[in-house]
């Protein structure tokens, strides 16, 4: 078990109860002694002091899949999410159960058309099932917080089997249709800034991909976006052309709360 910003241990205390190995996240120093002062001397117990985004996680033997788990710092949510989907094979993660702002949660729970909808919810469920579970009061906290919190669980799947290299592309055109999403499908491939792509191309990819591009990104699933991403590839990438889009700088994760380019990973 992997918890992300344990705090004061209010959910390690009853994890370890249970017999379970937990390795902990923290960034703070001063939460962090008082974590290692309770629990550092007993063996199912890891700390780990450094920034979540900065950890890699261990490779996990086959027959012992990791969850993760925690109260998500709500600035850094997106990055963290995305730094942990990106390890779902490697460290064999089976699950993960997050509290993160409710407003997230809608987004990462939307359906396509709805204003909640974004690359955000296309970008994790690509890669993993939502399920919203319940909110959290804003009495729970000390000293309440300004807005709700809710839980969420994030199952990994691997339904559209996308290699790393995919999953990156997808998410820069996904990125690139979302910064546009009210206009129409076509005009944003007409359009983008170093990336345009002639008008006969796009109707190739139109034809290829079976999707009606005269509809809105946001009201593309996200198996209507692996479609289009299968037909740019096809058809809309000559020799000499490069790649039909661009992906953020680094990982190509989306930047919905802040760079991560540059980050040294750190393993553990």
């Amino acid at each position: 078990m992997v918890e992300i910003g344990p705090g004061r241990g209010a959910l390690t205390g009853p994890l370890l109860e249970r017999g379970l190995r937990v390795q902990a996240i923290e960034l703070d120093r001063t939460l962090a002694a008082e974590l290692r002062e309770r629990w550092g001397g007993r063996e199912e117990f890891e700390l780990v002091e450094g920034d979540a985004l900065d950890v890699v996680l261990p490779e996990a033997a086959p027959d012992d899949p990791v969850w993760v788990v925690g109260n998500l710092p709500y600035a850094i949510t997106s990055p963290l999410l995305f730094h942990m989907l990106d390890q779902i094979e490697r460290a064999r993660i089976a699950g993960m159960v997050f509290m993160i702002q409710r407003e997230v949660v809608e987004r990462l729970a939307a359906q396509p058309g709805t204003k909640a909808y974004g690359a955000l919810t296309v970008g994790v469920r690509l890669v993993a099932d939502v399920e919203r579970l319940f909110d959290v009061g804003l009495g729970a906290f000390r000293p309440p917080p300004a807005v709700v919190s809710s839980v969420v669980r994030l199952t990994p799947h691997d339904r559209f089997r996308l290699s790393p290299e995919r999953r990156e592309r997808l998410r820069g055109l996904v990125r690139d249709l979302f910064g546009q999403r009210r206009k129409q499908i076509q005009k944003v491939l007409r359009t983008l800034p170093a990336r345009a792509l002639d008008p006969t191309i796009v109707e190739r990819v139109a034809g290829r991909s079976g999707l009606d591009l005269s509809a809105r990104p946001e009201t593309l699933s996200p198996e209507g976006f692996l479609a289009l991403d299968q037909a740019l590839a096809e058809v809309a990438t000559a020799p000499g052309r490069g790649p039909a889009f661009s992906t953020p700088e680094g990982s190509g994760k989306p930047r919905e709360s802040g760079p991560e380019s540059g980050r040294k990973k750190r393993k553990i």
